[in-house]
């Protein structure tokens, strides 16, 4: 039940980000809003403000904002004034409401990014100083303090915090282990031997890195970095796994419910964390050129800008009813994929 609450939840803030930026960015360029839909499927709830249908949907697992002239207008829609419609305005406009969706999605990652940075902080792991112990791990028994900064072990200098996980790993495994300590001015050795998690081959030292709290403004700086190589970082996946390079295991509605799920029980921050990664992978996913996706609609914007004249809106409307298709059948595939691997799940 946590599980699918905390999906639901994920989903109602990325969906409602992603057609908001949608629907605010129409407004600006006056085009007539038709509706604005949270879920898709037969309607439950709806109601009519302006010249807008507000309406809640049976499966909460999406949402679109429905704009004058962008498909055919249904029973009892009238369009208010033809200049108002998205095929008439201008390329540019119709590029501005295409891809505020998706930059809505990317913004707030980088908010939440921002805010975690500031509130919870980030492990500083360019150092090899010991942020705090663990309750009833070897660290305490041993001597050691937060502070303190491990220099070597068995005699190899560390550079970092990562380089220190991977050597304690590697020797810890051989047997008793030396590190070499300093605490303030002094330093000293701890020859002990270290206990292994036999299911992941971890040591059981129980230290922590410190943490590194960012002012706001800088936290901004530092989300702005985070975002954009962790956003690269998506972007080599995606195309290694088209040009097949990559083996990419894909993650359905089942899979991120779980995730979400466990986000939520390890708490608020992990959360925020969780939800910050979701809306950029959302983001970019969105602004990939396929059809039917807001990346796939920006081409043909693009290229009517490039070359001065528009594809006839029948054969455009083709191609994203055929990218629609793959896209929900790639849906129901890794959906399907995540229900087997659940029900082979001991």
């Amino acid at each position: 039940m946590i599980s699918l609450l905390s999906f639901l939840l994920v989903i109602a803030i990325c969906v409602i980000a992603h057609e908001g930026g949608h629907y605010f960015a129409a407004r600006w360029c006056d085009i007539q809003v038709h509706e604005f839909a949270f879920g898709m499927g037969p309607s439950l709830f709806s109601r009519k403000k302006g010249e807008t249908l507000w309406s809640f949907r049976l499966f909460p697992v999406g949402g679109f904002v429905r704009l004058a002239g962008m498909e055919e207008e249904r029973e009892g829609e009238e369009i208010v004034d033809e200049r108002r419609t998205f095929p008439l305005k201008t390329p540019f406009q119709r590029f501005i409401v295409l891809a505020s969706g998706a930059s809505v999605n990317l913004f707030l990652a980088f908010f939440l990014t921002a805010l975690l940075l500031w509130g919870k902080g980030v492990a500083d792991l360019d150092s090899t100083k010991i942020g705090s112990l663990m309750e009833g791990f070897p660290a305490q028994s041993l001597g050691l303090e937060a502070g303190d900064e491990i220099l070597a072990i068995n005699g190899e200098t560390l550079k970092n915090w990562n380089t220190l996980s991977a050597l304690l790993q590697k020797e810890a495994a051989k047997g008793p282990i030396d590190l070499d300590v300093r605490r303030g001015e002094s330093q000293f050795s701890i020859h002990a031997s270290i206990p292994v998690d036999a299911a992941h081959g971890v040591p059981l030292l129980g230290i922590r890195p410190p943490v590194i709290l960012y002012p706001f403004h800088k936290a901004l700086l530092r989300a702005f970095s985070y975002v954009w190589h962790l956003g690269v970082d998506i972007i080599r996946g995606i195309v290694s796994w088209i040009f097949g390079h990559t083996d990419v295991t894909m993650t359905g509605p089942v899979g991120i419910a779980g995730m979400a799920g466990e986000a939520v029980r390890q708490g608020f921050w992990s959360f925020l964390s969780f939800l910050a990664v979701i809306n950029l992978h959302l983001g970019i996913l969105n602004l990939i050129p396929f059809p039917a996706l807001d990346g796939g609609r920006i081409v043909f914007v693009l290229g009517e800008m490039i070359l001065g004249r528009k594809m006839s809106s029948k054969w455009e409307n083709a191609i994203h009813l055929a990218g629609f298709v793959v896209l929900i059948g790639l849906i129901l595939l890794v959906t399907w994929s995540d229900l087997w691997k659940l029900a082979k799940t001991p």
